[in-house]
């Protein structure tokens, strides 16, 4: 199979450690850098990311496009994919509903859309991260050998768009939801002086996250991407018939961590200072 040209579009943490692993089985990676932040640009820079000046010469020149982006953003970028008419693979790789997903493929007739779902950490520093694809099975078969033999795994649901972006939501639903709980439980601890007692009782379980506490700075950081992930885990439980209240509960208190964007240097006691205050 020829090696493609790949565009990825708003390239961050995750996008451009991915589209570095897909260079490896493209003659090249391109991204849009008009209207991105300087440290967009030396984010792309430091992945090996080809430059170009516009969306339409990304789409032009591109094969096999990645859509990496926040959720609320999927749909309007995809209607801006539209209005050029591209016409190669749209892998829609966003922490999106089902529903979204299938009505992100009906915006995009002329392209061939593939449902995407990244599960684990961006592929550095040995982390290997897997993306799970249905879709139409050539177009499945085109990106798993995209990222052959690289730090991206690839698995195959099914042809059917919106089995991968269910399988992402049904995991994020547990694995943040248990995270921001582990806050709340750390917090309340602290505010009687027993956190230090909570902890050693959560030891005896290796398996348990509230034996991790040190975490919860971590997610502070990740809250601005955590909870509109968890809103759209929610909607896809409300479409299921199932009960969304606990999900939405878990957003609204990531809500309270916004202003800690990838804040690096945030303390544990940093991140439970701010969840404490409305």
């Amino acid at each position: 199979m020829d090696q493609p040209t790949v565009g990825i579009l708003h390239p961050g943490s995750m996008g451009a450690a991915v589209a570095a692993c897909a260079a490896t089985n493209a003659t090249a990676v391109l991204w849009c850098e008009t209207g991105r932040s300087t440290a967009s640009v030396e984010r792309a820079a430091r992945f090996g990311l080809t430059p170009v000046a516009t969306l339409a010469e990304l789409l032009d020149r591109s094969d096999i496009v990645i859509s990496l982006c926040p959720p609320a953003a999927a749909e309007d970028l995809t209607r801006t994919v539209a209005g050029h008419r591209f016409a190669g693979v749209y892998v829609e790789a966003n922490a999106i509903n089902p529903e979204r997903t299938q009505r992100i493929a009906g915006l995009l007739p002329d392209a061939t859309v593939v449902d995407g779902g990244v599960v684990g950490s961006p592929p550095v520093g040995g982390k290997t991260p897997t993306l799970y694809l249905s879709g139409p099975a050539f177009a499945t078969e085109r990106i798993e050998a995209l990222f052959a033999g690289t730090a991206v795994r690839t698995a195959v649901l099914g042809t059917e768009v919106g089995k991968a972006s269910a399988l992402k939501l049904a995991y994020a639903s547990f694995q943040k939801t248990s995270r921001v709980l582990v806050a709340l439980a750390v917090g309340m601890a602290r505010e009687h002086g027993v956190d230090q007692e909570l902890i050693e009782v959560a030891s005896r379980r290796t398996d348990s996250y509230l034996s991790e506490p040190q975490y919860v700075a971590k997610t502070a950081a990740r809250a601005w991407r955590w909870g509109p992930e968890l809103e759209e885990a929610a909607d896809a439980l409300e479409a299921a018939g199932l009960p969304p209240e606990m999900l939405r509960a878990a957003a609204s208190t990531l809500a309270r961590w916004h202003d800690a964007k990838d804040d690096g240097e945030l303390t544990l006691t940093d991140a439970l200072d701010r969840l404490a205050q409305p």
